[in-house]
């Protein structure tokens, strides 16, 4: 290794010298080939690197994994090839610190203790070699929690720099699931190591306008000593919306939620910058976290009726899907929460903080939005043309951490508050604003400062860690003062089911809410958007109503099947008067079992002779399968009733001992015969279910036949196996004179809510497809559906 002359680097002009050593520092970055790593860690250690080479430290780098060098050393240098530099860095320069970089680093495998005996080994050999005094050594844990301990075991053992050299290791969150887990954890780190020694890294407070915080309240302090508090306050947002959900992360969202991941760190860590006393000295990170703690030692406990949750519409069937889990599995996890926070201190008695976050909502973004109360009404309309003199306009101050229409970071401040003063080398006043409005104004309503230079919060807070600024990061109080003010709430809301949303612009004022008697609600009713609610009843005492503009008839579950039962009946009374036959078509699944009971039970005056049976969906498996839908319905209907064999039609799905091939034109004969036996290929009536992803008969999201077209029946696909089905089409269903949809349980309440107020979009919720051409439409729906 030749770390002196090439881990300190002059530039003058493109002349690269050398200069007088500090000390080494040996960086160790364990998950070296992770995605954290690929995305910011590396970029943030070679930012280190670029900023440091000539100020005296020299460097060495290692990358480490389990995985053997043979295999991961490709993987770690395919994304050190992607590293860059700033806009305002030569790209001479550049370039060269970018090879002295890679130069400096290296691949090793640490999963044995004997590893790490060695890595110990090989760097006092080079520092030896190279007659360099060690000055420190920085281990990123960018590894599950769950290995922590090990590897701080491993590290305390074998790895520690000799006196004189300080140490710092880094933990990446989730730092526990609750208190009790934070506890422990927090226990087998200090096992080995000194509180100095741990950097728990939240890298939302390295973010920009998020470290901006603190220094803009003392920098304003005689602007905002008389109103930074509850009698000019009316409240605090600190929002952080996404538009991606959680796909590809369903392991770790059903193990904690949005509140673990998000509110409870990122959020609540915001919450006390905004919230807590500025000390005299913020250069003192003992005095800042100090603040912070008691800051959340004063939170008002939390209860539930507090916090609002919601999930979005695909989570589940994302969830069964990743993690393997059968058809009926369901989840209460959290996607989306809002929680209200009162502070018990004189500054803040009363003020609501809203701490928000959630997936797949509208738009991303997230910022800190303190909002002053508007007590002044202003009688000269002539004060609306100047903004500073105008104290009837909004006035707020907001610290827009990213995104959004926005677009980048900035503090924004009402113009008729005050003109802030931010550090002039770091932020400067947009002086061209973007023709946007922020919060329902021009931003030409605000002072809007940004960074000089934007920079990426990993970069930020890799350089605050060799530094050992430790209030950019959580100390083990301040961890478990969070966690002991959150895990009460956590474990109310265990047992209470959030609502589902559409996701994206999709969900509307689904998720809007109101602060209501200290504490929060949905603006719109949980229940279900059903007009006409009256209670019109029949001999069954089912109630009518109307759901999505069409009949619905719902009851308890029982009831309803007897309801539904006497309505088949009725219909099949018609058509044989009508034409000598009645046609039914009956979906597979769970619902229509109960009926097919009821069928068989009272079957003496159905005119079983003149039915004929037609399956609107089966799955692609032999009709002895347990999951074949035919096969259902002859073990609870077909052997218990006199229906001629000929009036019986399975689809073919087995053909040819092969099962669903396109050549064996399963759904062209099953359509053939359709057109054949009934008029018009008019059924008499279509049963349906509902699907908790909006599916109907085997029409699933996203498909590409079956929606529209001319065919009758069409092979589909279903995301949970069996995969492979036979079906009728959304036009074919739309023919029949009457159709029936048949929703059970309190397990579709989800789905029944949603849609009625989703968007009509078949290709999203084929259910909305159901559009009978001249035939009607019926809702039976039970009362735990409805009602849950």
């Amino acid at each position: 290794m030749q770390w002196r002359t090439l881990g300190c680097i002059l530039l003058v002009g493109v002349i690269a010298v050398t200069c007088k050593g500090k000390g080494h520092v040996s960086v160790i970055l364990l998950g070296a080939t992770g995605d954290l790593a690929k995305k910011y860690l590396w970029q943030g250690l070679f930012q280190l690197y670029l900023n440091e080479v000539s100020r005296g430290h020299t460097f060495s780098f290692h990358g480490a994994a389990l995985t053997p060098p043979e295999k991961a050393e490709a993987i770690m240098f395919n994304s050190l090839k992607s590293l860059s530099c700033p806009a305002d860095v030569e790209a001479d320069r550049c370039a060269l610190v970018k090879d002295q970089f890679l130069k400096l680093t290296r691949y090793r495998q640490l999963k044995t203790a004997e590893n790490y005996t060695a890595l110990q080994q090989d760097i006092l050999t080079s520092l030896a070699e190279e007659d360099l005094h060690e000055a420190g050594r920085l281990f990123y844990l960018s590894v599950p929690p769950f290995a922590y301990a090990d590897i701080a075991r491993n590290i305390n053992a074998s790895c520690r720099p000799p006196p004189g050299a300080w140490l710092r290791v880094v933990l990446e969150k989730p730092f526990g699931h609750d208190y009790g887990s934070a506890m422990q954890l927090a226990s087998d780190m200090q096992t080995f190591f000194r509180e100095e020694e741990i950097y728990r890294v939240d890298h939302y407070l390295g973010k920009q306008a998020v470290a901006q915080i603190l220094p803009f309240r003392r920098r304003n302090q005689k602007n905002l000593d008389s109103i930074w508090n509850r009698q000019h306050v009316d409240r605090v947002e600190i929002v952080m919306k996404e538009t991606v959900d959680a796909k590809g992360r369903a392991s770790f969202y059903e193990e904690y939620g949005v509140i673990r991941d998000v509110i409870q760190n990122h959020l609540t860590e915001i919450l006390t910058s905004v919230a807590m006393e500025v000390p005299n000295n913020l250069t003192s990170s003992s005095d800042v976290l100090r603040a912070k703690l008691e800051l959340l030692d004063s939170l008002h406990p939390l209860e539930g009726s507090r916090a609002i949750i919601g999930q979005y519409q695909n989570y589940v069937q994302q969830v069964r899907e990743e993690l393997e889990k059968p058809p009926h599995f369901f989840t209460k996890t959290q996607t989306f929460a809002s929680v209200l926070i009162y502070i018990d201190n004189m500054r803040w008695e009363g003020v609501p903080f809203l701490l928000v976050s959630g997936k797949d909502l509208d738009e991303r973004t997230s910022y800190v939005r303190v909002v002053f109360k508007d007590n002044a009404f202003c009688l000269q309309k002539d004060l609306a043309r100047d903004p500073v003199k105008n104290p009837c306009k909004p006035r707020q101050i907001v610290f827009h951490i990213g995104h959004g229409e926005l677009g980048f970071p900035a503090v924004l401040v009402s113009r008729n508050l005050f003109k802030p003063s931010l550090v002039p080398s770091q932020w400067q006043e947009v002086s061209e604003l973007p023709n946007v409005f922020l919060f329902g104004q021009p931003l030409s309503d605000y002072h809007v400062y940004h960074p000089i230079q934007e920079r990426e919060a990993y970069s930020i807070l890799i350089s605050n860690i060799y530094r050992g600024k430790k209030e950019s990061f959580i100390t083990t109080k301040n961890l478990l003062a969070s966690w002991k003010f959150w895990t009460p709430l956590l474990e109310e809301l265990e047992s209470t089911s959030p609502r589902v949303y559409p996701g994206g612009s999709e969900s509307g004022h689904l998720l809007d809410f109101v602060i209501e008697h200290s504490g929060l609600r949905f603006l719109t009713d949980e229940h279900l958007q059903i007009m006409g609610m009256e209670q019109k009843t029949n001999a069954f005492a089912s109630t009518q109503s109307k759901f999505l503009k069409n009949t619905m008839v719902s009851n308890w579950a029982e009831e309803l099947i007897e309801k539904l039962a006497q309505d088949i009946q009725s219909a099949a009374d018609e058509a044989v008067k009508r034409s000598g036959s009645f046609h039914l078509a009956l979906s597979g699944g769970s619902s229509p079992i109960a009926l097919f009971q009821r069928l068989s039970r009272h079957h003496h005056g159905f005119p079983w002779k003149h039915t004929h049976l037609w399956m609107v969906d089966e799955r692609c498996v032999p009709f002895t399968d347990i999951d074949s839908n035919f096969r259902s319905l002859e073990r609870h209907l077909l052997q218990h009733v006199r229906v001629p064999y000929v009036n019986i039609h399975p689809m073919p799905v087995h053909r040819n001992q092969r099962l669903c091939a396109e050549e064996d034109l399963g759904t062209q004969t099953y359509a053939q015969d359709i057109s054949a036996l009934v008029s018009n290929s008019s059924f008499d009536l279509v049963l349906l279910g509902l699907g908790n992803d909006g599916h109907t008969a085997s029409i699933f999201p996203g498909s590409q036949n079956g929606i529209t077209g001319d065919e009758l029946v069409v092979f589909s696909r279903s995301p949970i196996k069996p995969h492979d089905r036979m079906s009728f089409s959304l036009p074919l269903i739309n023919k029949a004179r009457k159709i029936a949809v048949l929703v059970l349980g309190k397990g579709k309440h989800d789905i029944v809510t949603l849609i009625s107020r989703a968007e009509n979009n078949p290709n999203k919720w084929p259910i909305f497809g159901i559009k009978p051409e001249s035939g009607q439409l019926v809702w039976y729906i039970d009362y735990e559906t409805l009602f849950k």
